[in-house]
């Protein structure tokens, strides 16, 4: 079993005070971990300052050479993990073992890491909209031929990481390149990014004294949320509504991404059914980009039973099995509870699951200590019911019929919508909606994403504050 210490400032250190992470369905232990405390990280966090000194003594573009090179030893390489090592092989098979994730979602998510890493400089130019980048370590540069100046907000990022998809992780790559330091909390079930990613980092040069980790409880993930000046957290609605307001913090939680069909397009729905299918069902529904209801106004009911069928066959498959493709609920209970809200919500008039039609058995499927949740469509005659409203970890979607007039102002929150219209006074209306955080107008999938796009708020302007500036020489003395 692997012994994983906490990691302040690079320097492992190994606490009295332990939690086991266990296979999702056996509960055999996979890893002891040390756990941290808040005063252990209040103390750390009066050099971290340090983390910052000794990244900008690294230009930036020597920092996105060696992130790309991180990015090939996270995928490939046998790196340090703990009292032992770790191939890329074994990084799956334990990732696996304690997020109930398929093993080919975890390498997807690895090459999705890699990806980022590997066009680092890329993504900084579009994020920063093409600034020089040493302007950012200087603190000062000149923009066509006019002053700038860029802050700081914080020396480095705390991050209170999730365990349900590792494909969060992509949101915190750059910011080593950035020249912050990192400070991270890992999800309790998936302690494996966060060490791998930062022994990849040392490997490819980085400096150790730029990145803590500090597993454990809540306490610890309030400890790093009340110790850094900026930081991001994951969570459910309650957590995003916790933080709303808070400068500090980014909070990110359900997406409620969406699909609408405009008049314009929905006759022809057919021809859209594979991308409503990969927009709910890719990584097992568990992103905040997956599709959590589509909108039209007519053909409701036939999109629902078409997206019913086409998942209906779908059943949970060993974690090794390259064909699985549903991922387990690793805390017992979770999965019964999310069946019933669904249920309840059922009982509301026009409200139906269209999948019960083609499954047999419960949406419930038991495993060990686990259980899955089998895919689950269902038709609402109204925009208004409270199921609309829902976003769930798994294949999870609401069909709603609502007049196109209507279709804007009722999808409330989203942090992805694609609009299959060329009506050209609606794509105006979703131009203007500041609800919507990421707009793809025609038929993309909201699982894809455009790297040189903000995912949910830009991380530079997270981190960083312009200001005004000038300088003036200073005339010498004159002699007396």
């Amino acid at each position: 079993m692997i012994e994983l210490p906490v990691l302040r400032w690079g320097s492992p250190y190994t606490s009295m005070d332990v939690d086991d992470v266990v296979h999702f369905s056996t509960g055999e232990p996979i890893a002891r971990v040390s756990r941290a405390n808040g005063g252990l990280i209040q103390r750390d966090m009066r050099k971290a300052a340090r983390a910052r000194e000794v990244l900008r003594e690294i230009p930036i573009d020597d920092l996105i050479a060696r992130a790309a090179r991180a990015g090939e030893l996270y995928t490939s390489a046998t790196l340090p993990m703990g009292d032992g090592t770790q191939t890329s092989d074994e990084f799956v098979h334990a990732q696996s073992a304690t997020t109930g994730l398929p093993e080919q979602m975890c390498r997807a998510n690895m090459r999705k890491n890699a990806f980022v890493l590997g066009r680092m400089g890329g993504i900084l130019t579009a994020l920063t909209r093409g600034l020089a980048l040493d302007v950012l370590t200087r603190g000062h540069g000149e923009e066509r031929d006019v002053p700038i100046s860029y802050q700081a907000n914080s020396p480095v990022l705390g991050l209170v990481l999730p365990s349900n998809s590792p494909g969060v992780h992509t949101l915190w790559m750059p910011i080593i390149p950035l020249q912050i330091g990192l400070v991270l909390k890992p999800g309790p079930q998936e302690p494996w990014t966060p060490y791998r990613m930062a022994a990849a980092f040392f490997e490819a040069g980085i400096p150790r004294e730029a990145i803590s980790i500090y597993p454990g409880g809540a306490d610890v993930g309030a400890a790093v949320l009340e110790s850094c000046g900026r930081s991001l957290v994951f969570g459910g609605t309650a957590t995003v509504d916790r933080y709303r307001g808070d400068p500090r913090v980014q909070a990110h939680g359900p997406g409620f991404s969406k699909i609408l069909l405009a008049d314009d397009q929905v006759d022809d729905w057919e021809r859209h059914i594979d991308v409503m299918v990969e927009s709910v069902f890719v990584n097992s529904g568990r992103s905040c980009i997956n599709c959590s209801s589509i909108w039209a106004s007519r053909h409701t009911r036939e999109i629902a039973d078409a997206l019913a069928r086409r998942l209906a066959d779908v059943r949970p498959l060993p974690p090794e099995n390259p064909d699985a493709a549903l991922a387990a609920f690793t805390v017992p209970g979770v999965a019964d509870a999310i069946s019933g809200a669904i249920d309840a919500d059922l009982t509301a008039p026009g409200v139906t699951d269209v999948t019960a039609t083609y499954r047999e058995g419960g949406r419930v499927v038991p495993e060990g200590s686990a259980a899955y949740l089998l895919p689950t469509v269902v038709h609402s005659s109204a925009p208004d019911a409270a199921i609309v409203k829902a976003e769930y970890m798994f294949p999870f979607v609401s069909v709603v019929e609502c007049p196109q007039a209507q279709m804007v102002s009722a999808i409330g929150p989203t942090l992805v919508c694609s609009a299959i219209t060329d009506d050209e006074a609606l794509r105006r209306q979703l131009l203007d909606a500041t609800h919507i955080d990421r707009l793809n107008l025609g038929p993309v999938p909201t699982t894809q994403l455009n790297w040189l796009q903000p995912h949910e708020g830009n991380i530079v302007e997270f981190l960083f504050r312009t200001r005004a500036y000038q300088a003036a020489p200073i005339q010498a003395a004159t002699p007396a």
